[in-house]
């Protein structure tokens, strides 16, 4: 038995996060119906300025422990991806835990068919009690793409590890999951989605999203930039129907670039500027897809001058309401 394959891998990045945040999220991943030898925890420590192990001693061979020099969580979850022997993934931030009800239903769509390469499930911040859930039909990742918006963060993903391939998340980034997970998705021929709440995530003040100063929000602006364009470059070189769909996750992550320059530069030369820094790379006009509601309304105002004008006008103030 205990040289048989791991159903499942979670690979759980830590990085100066308080030590009962790590091992509660541990702990969520032990109360899993998964057998010892179903299950492997990898521990990435990137580089954390004191080393969590000293709290870890309790769970014994339970864990695999790494400590890395810090390189950011595109390297630490690369080095999990390397290490993982399970046929399935499953990234957890040490900050977060898994729900275990709803979470030991997505392993029980894996356990039932073997088909499935890949579950989608929700996330939540709040304490759940839902015991009934909804799953979709089993379709291909562009099927799904083409059709639903999906989840940026790639938490949200039971995988199968073969379906990776040469995939790798993009070191010194952020944003990094946004490259990442619809070029999971076009590569899983048989996707199901479940309305499951099975993740606990905890936002805290430390979040990339929460910082303001001047060098943290370039940062954010040029990366999430790279990642459209090497998106963009992506979709020009796989099948149609492949194309099609990561067309539209390109034009729906190119709104939410304009979205936040508007809100965050609240300038109508930076929004100028770009207007004409995607048009020049084709990423702009935004195409007329099958989006959802609230992107159709952001596509048609944004590609009129007036639009533009207005949207700049009432966004960072309802924004501020909030």
């Amino acid at each position: 038995m205990k040289n048989e394959q791991p159903l499942v891998s979670f690979i759980l990045t830590y990085y100066n996060q308080p030590i009962q945040m790590l091992c509660e999220c541990i702990d969520s991943i032990l109360a899993l119906s998964l057998r010892p030898f179903e299950r492997e925890i990898i521990v990435i420590d990137d580089g954390s300025r004191v080393s969590p192990m000293n709290g870890l001693m309790q769970y014994g061979d339970e864990i695999i422990y790494v400590r890395q020099k810090n390189g950011g969580l595109s390297t630490a979850r690369n080095m999990g991806i390397e290490m993982a022997q399970g046929k399935y993934l499953q990234f957890v931030d040490a900050d977060d835990h898994l729900i275990q009800t709803p979470y030991e239903h997505c392993l029980d769509m894996i356990r039932l068919n073997n088909e499935i390469e890949m579950v989608m499930f929700d996330f939540t911040s709040t304490s759940t009690s839902e015991t009934v859930y909804n799953d979709s039909e089993v379709m291909t990742g562009s099927s799904y793409m083409l059709k639903h918006n999906i989840h940026a963060s790639a938490c949200g993903y039971l995988f199968r590890q073969t379906t990776l391939s040469e995939l790798r998340f993009t070191p010194g980034i952020w944003h990094e999951d946004e490259e990442f997970t619809p070029q999971l998705l076009i590569r899983a021929e048989h996707v199901c989605a479940t309305d499951a709440k099975a993740y606990y995530y905890y936002k805290h003040k430390g979040s990339i999203t929460t910082h303001d100063d001047e060098a943290s929000k370039a940062k954010r602006f040029d990366d999430i930039r790279g990642v459209l364009d090497r998106l963009q470059y992506l979709c020009d070189r796989v099948p149609q129907v492949d194309r099609v769909a990561l067309q539209r996750r390109v034009a729906q992550l190119t709104m939410d670039y304009i979205y936040q320059v508007i809100v965050q530069q609240r300038s109508q030369k930076a929004l100028n500027a770009c207007i004409d820094d995607l048009s020049s790379k084709g990423l702009f006009p935004l195409p007329d897809r099958d989006y959802s509601q609230k992107y159709k309304w952001f596509r048609k105002m944004t590609n009129t001058r007036l639009g533009r004008t207005i949207l700049l006008n009432t966004l960072p103030l309802l924004k501020k309401e909030r």
